[in-house]
């Protein structure tokens, strides 16, 4: 591995080399192990997300050591320098038309695709569930036991190299429609109602209590979160802006497998 990375890190500092055969190959090992789920983009340490930088340049370097190709599904066309992703029956991956995911995303056992889109770098983890047009972001981390409802989109991040991407820990239930980019992290079991909006500028406020607590980049752990507003002011006037409001902890008595609208009951909350 050590070996490999240094092969990374001189292609990336002199890239008149990419296409040369011994970096060719070294990038191609390296989206083959984070297809196979060897390496990722992002790991926890001693609690703590870190990036594996060289294997985000490997990424990016991917793109430029390919031409693209025409290739079919059925009667479908593609032209892309990425393959798809394929051998889901030996992975023991569900995968419903029209799923799409790239080579070079890792998808573990027993996850289930609705129709939707993985990107390369990617990272999902067993037992979750992608529902329908959800969107996975490139280099993307979401754990085991997640529910991904329909329509989310979680975002992408390939530059900046030292970035970190979107991480949704263990056992999150990520609501229809909202919107996950820039960064944010998702602690454990937290669970987004419907439409909540995160980007690394979004206020987070835990009004749970008797004082508002702002958060900046993360959600907490079993946090139960909903969309709000905020008033903010500019030069034309005051005017509200989107935040999201953390409105309790869920209870540990709560299923992994609960709905939103149980998640959500304790709270008097319908959304």
């Amino acid at each position: 591995m050590k070996n490999l990375k240094h092969s990374i890190e001189i292609a990336w500092d002199d890239q008149k080399l990419i296409k040369t055969p011994e970096i060719l190959e070294s990038i191609d090992e390296v989206i083959s192990r984070l297809d196979s789920g060897e390496i990722r983009v992002s790991e926890k340490t001693d609690g703590k997300w870190l990036v594996n930088e060289w294997i985000k340049k490997a990424v990016i370097m991917h793109f430029p050591s390919k031409e693209s190709e025409t290739f079919r599904a059925g009667p479908m066309e593609f032209h892309d320098k990425l393959k798809l992703k394929t051998g889901y029956a030996e992975k023991g991956i569900r995968v419903v038309p029209h799923a799409i995911a790239r080579y070079g995303a890792f998808i573990d056992r027993d996850v289930i695709l609705m129709p939707s889109y993985v990107n390369i770098g990617a990272y999902i983890g067993s037992r979750t569930m992608i529902d329908t047009w959800a969107t996975i972001g490139s280099c993307a981390q979401i754990g085991s036991d997640v529910h991904v409802s329909g329509g989310v989109g979680i975002g992408g991040v390939l530059e900046p190299i030292q970035a970190s991407p979107v991480i949704i820990e263990d056992g999150c239930f990520i609501g229809s429609r909202s919107i996950i980019v820039e960064g944010i992290q998702i602690g454990e079991e937290a669970v987004l109602g419907a439409n909540v909006v995160l980007t690394a500028s979004t206020k987070i406020f835990d009004v749970s209590g008797n004082k508002k607590i702002e958060f900046k980049g993360q959600i907490p752990s079993r946090s139960v979160v909903i969309p709000g507003t905020t008033l903010k002011s500019f030069p034309a006037g005051d005017f509200q802006v989107p935040c999201a409001l953390i409105i309790g902890k869920r209870k540990k008595s709560t299923n992994l497998k609960t709905s939103l609208n149980d998640a959500l009951r304790d709270f008097n909350v319908a959304v």
